[in-house]
């Protein structure tokens, strides 16, 4: 059985495609209910966001699970199949727990290093885990990957330095008057940069968020997503906004400017001193350099704000080899556990070989010797199992190593062969394969969530 992971994001599929399969929390639920319910998958955890739809799975065969996955994805959405897979991406084995891991840690979302997402999976596996759907496999790697997510937000910085214009204007703003959250924004366009510039303020969660546009229509859309009002592009209309607003970003570009310096004067007039962040990323530019002169007046434009973007791409490129560092201890960590779980059974038995030896001359030696008293008994039987764990300390220990190091996938029959136990002797065993790009776990069975 292997580890795969099928789903669709905003690298692959359109908006419009990515709309018509996000799941509520109803249809995942059905959706895991499906993939438990069958013997082709038979661990699952399926992550639904507005960018993506992943479905991670364990079962038999990564091929028939993600053919499996994706059509019961397409009969709960009703979108046909072969559309789904003429967008979708599969992953297996270690490359799919890597996978996820640069998920939670936001290098594979819009927002570069966002913080969002790693919640959504958390969220996600925790929905799997109230299911049943997850087993011993899932709920380790799970575990690792949320783990991996928040030394990624802690021990790093991804995620925090602008690396688009968009959001360059955004933490500068940030700069200038601290958190947005009790600042009054105003966006002038509804384009393209307009619109990225909404979607970054928004996550801000400012006071108000206003959308002005030549196009009302394109400005009421924009204003819909992102939660804001909107209002057409007219001079009285502009000055008013200019009165209250914190924070003004600009992008149509028409050639001509959009904001003056007379107009950035006059309503300068009624704001008794307030900052105001004036934030210019059209070419041609919008605002009218001269409206800088006041005091009150921080205007950036886009060489500004490349400049800072220039500045941060080199420090992100750090960030992103110390978060791809954190991912491999992770992707190392869950292979370990996968290896270690190969010999588990062999371990198992050979300690209670060793308790059922004890038992056998602890039986004998109190028929050889009736007079013990109940005292003397347990003074013995308690040295004899310290004999017992002492002579398998090394040898346990040196099978854990030797299993990380063998990567041979019949070496824990080697093992019970050479401790002499049998087949009756091995419960619940558990057989691991890791490979690049292959995992695979035999007869793992559902098992309880681990502690």
């Amino acid at each position: 059985m292997n580890i795969f992971v099928v789903g669709l994001s905003h690298k692959t599929a359109p908006v419009e495609l990515r709309e018509r399969v996000s799941l509520g929390e109803a249809e995942v639920r059905h959706v895991l209910t499906q993939l438990r319910e069958s013997r082709t998958v038979l661990e699952s955890v399926v992550v639904s966001t507005c960018n993506r739809l992943e479905v991670y799975g364990l079962g038999p065969s990564a091929r028939a699970g993600s053919d499996f996955a994706l059509a019961v994805v397409a009969k709960t959405t009703g979108v046909e199949r072969d559309v789904l897979w003429h967008y979708a991406y599969v992953r297996e084995g270690e490359d799919a727990v890597r996978h996820a891991m640069r998920v939670a840690c936001g290098m594979d979302s819009v927002v570069f290093g966002e913080t969002q997402i790693l919640g959504q999976m958390r969220d996600a596996y925790q929905l799997a885990l109230e299911e049943g759907a997850t087993g011993s496999v899932f709920n380790r790697m799970f575990r690792e990957i949320i783990h991996v997510g928040k030394r990624a937000q802690t021990e790093t910085s991804i995620g925090r330095e602008a690396v688009s214009v968009s959001y360059a204007a955004v933490q500068l703003a940030r700069k200038v008057l601290g958190e947005l959250r009790d600042k009054r924004v105003v966006v002038i366009g509804a384009g393209h940069m307009a619109g990225l510039a909404a979607r970054h303020f928004a996550s801000q969660q400012p006071q108000s968020l206003v959308i002005v546009n030549r196009t009302l229509e394109r400005a009421r859309a924009l204003a819909k997503e992102v939660g804001g009002d909107a209002f057409p592009l007219e001079r009285a209309g502009l000055i008013r906004a200019l009165r209250e607003a914190d924070v003004v970003l600009s992008a149509i570009g028409r050639g001509s400017y959009v904001l003056t310096a007379e107009m950035v004067a006059q309503a300068l007039a009624a704001r008794r001193g307030r900052p105001l962040v004036i934030l210019d990323i059209a070419v041609p530019r919008d605002v009218e350099p001269e409206a800088a002169k006041s005091a009150s007046v921080y205007l950036y434009d886009v060489d500004d704000l490349e400049g800072v973007v220039a500045a941060n791409l080199e420090e992100r490129a750090r960030q992103e080899s110390l978060v791809e560092a954190v991912i491999d201890d992770g992707v190392r960590a869950f292979s370990q556990w996968l290896a270690e779980q190969e010999v588990v059974p062999v371990i198992a038995a050979l300690h209670q070989r060793g308790e059922a030896i004890e038992r056998e001359v602890m039986a004998s030696l109190l028929r050889k010797l009736p007079h013990l008293t109940e005292r003397e008994q347990k003074v013995i039987h308690k040295h004899m199992m310290s004999i017992v764990h002492q002579l398998l300390r090394e040898p346990v220990r040196n099978v854990k190593e030797l299993a990380l190091q063998s990567g041979d996938p019949g070496y824990a029959e080697t093992l019970a062969a050479l401790f002499g136990l049998e087949a009756g002797e091995l419960h619940d065993r558990v057989r691991i394969e890791w490979r690049r790009g292959s995992a695979s776990v035999a007869d793992a069975g559902r098992q309880p969530a681990l502690s």
